[in-house]
């Protein structure tokens, strides 16, 4: 199973250049209580925008996120947000990423769309590579799949396997890295979209997340997309 990005080599050169944006995600539209609780849009915020109507001419853009990045188009603290690398005005994230986490990242003008993608009762699955300290046994790895109790509640249960090191970029700043322990990379789907979701769980058996990177949501993925880099989709083509 081959797990890898193409045009890795360039990834480097092809970085976005800045550019001015004074869009603001869904959270920072809504403030709804729900993005202050998890920071994230899950199940409260999705039904906070059910009665949204679908766009007249949708835009879908995907988006690789880099590390050290907020998803959002402002900051107080001037730290690196959307604006940075996004020149798209009037789109949102649909869900959250979070700053210390890398990968596809949904900005969308469809209130509908973003419903879906947020609500678990959706089940649009999120598929994570994540890279853990330590090499979790069948055992462990089956306690993800059931569900596992965290403070806020059970998880829904999870697809999870041990893949090989995908082919990615590398990160700057690189993990911390122990000689004497070993890491393992999974694949982790899964269709909520609760605050630090995927690193609670992995804690949670022991094997604390050290690199997280989102690679698709639903039926979109990171292919194609280097890092930085966004693409908009053509929906004219698509209807």
């Amino acid at each position: 199973m081959s797990h890898t990005i193409p045009h890795q080599k360039q990834l480097k050169k092809n970085r976005a250049k800045p550019s001015a944006d004074n869009a603001s995600t869904w959270a920072d539209k809504k403030k709804v209580s729900a993005h202050k609780k998890h920071g994230t849009l899950g199940s409260k915020a999705g039904k906070a925008t059910r009665s949204k109507p679908a766009a007249k001419d949708p835009v879908i853009l995907l988006f690789n996120k880099p590390f050290d990045v907020l998803c959002q188009f402002t900051d107080e603290q001037g730290r690196k947000t959307l604006k940075d690398f996004i020149a798209v005005k009037d789109v949102y994230a649909a869900g959250r990423l979070d700053r210390d986490s890398e990968g596809l990242l949904l900005l969308t003008n469809d209130g509908k769309l973003q419903s879906k993608i947020t609500e678990p009762k959706k089940k649009t699955f999120k598929t994570y590579w994540v890279q853990v300290e330590g090499a979790p046994d069948e055992a462990a790895l089956q306690t993800l799949r059931d569900g596992v109790k965290l403070k806020d509640g059970m998880t829904l249960p999870a697809k999870i396997s041990i893949i090989l090191e995908p082919r990615v970029w590398d990160r700057d700043p690189p993990i911390r890295e122990r000689k004497n322990i070993p890491t393992t990379w999974l694949e982790i789907q899964i269709c909520e979209g609760r605050n630090r979701q995927v690193r609670r769980m992995t804690a949670h058996i022991g094997f604390p997340t050290l690199r997280l990177i989102r690679y698709k949501i639903g039926q979109w993925s990171l292919d194609d997309i280097d890092i930085g880099q966004y693409r908009i989709l053509d929906m004219k083509a698509k209807g």
